[in-house]
């Protein structure tokens, strides 16, 4: 019983930092990368789809995105997500192909995004610690019941206490590693 509660929670922690690499590979960091725009959706006729679904994303440069719609009539729909989007950026259409540069962020922008980073790296150890909560929650459930002993139950939270430390520390060394590569002129 006590295992199946310790491989969930490692399940669930491990969600938890997936999430937090999602979310960090979404920011712009001056360099140019597909994951910026790819979740960005495009109306294909009459629903919303993700770009990465209408178009090939490649890189031209460190600071040029190339995309190219696998349909002639989606060029102008992908120009206006990228205008809608909130990434700050200007696509430039040379006939079916969209190029997207991406202009130096300033100090100031760079600033702004490490606090963006941070408050993500804070809401997913907050994920993980909610994770732990629910799974001491469920060892003391057992306990109750009398179908764990006391000693199980201390032994499983500090597995569990452990288990939080190191999910905690790898949120931590990405943030540590996305900081650097934001301020990195």
């Amino acid at each position: 019983m006590l295992e199946d509660l310790k491989k969930d929670a490692v399940a669930r922690m491990a969600k938890c930092v997936q999430t937090f690499q999602a979310d960090l590979r979404k920011l712009r960091t001056g360099r140019a990368h597909p994951s910026l725009v790819e979740h960005l959706k495009v109306d294909y006729y009459g629903s919303d789809v993700p770009l990465s679904q209408v178009a090939n994303i490649t890189i031209e440069d460190a600071r040029t995105i190339a995309i190219t719609p696998w349909e002639k009539t989606m060029v102008q729909v992908i120009e206006k997500a990228i205008h809608k989007s909130d990434l700050g950026l200007t696509p430039m259409s040379a006939g079916s192909v969209i190029r997207v540069p991406l202009p130096p962020l300033t100090e100031e922008r760079r600033r702004d995004i490490t606090k963006v980073v941070r408050q993500d790296a804070e809401n997913a150890r907050v994920a993980v610690r909610n994770v732990r909560r629910d799974v001491l929650a469920d060892a003391k459930e057992l306990l109750k019941e009398k179908l764990i002993t006391q000693d199980d139950e201390k032994r499983a939270e500090a597995d569990i206490q452990k288990l939080t430390d190191k999910h905690v520390a790898d949120i931590d060394q990405q943030l540590a590693a996305k900081e650097k590569e934001i301020m990195q002129v």
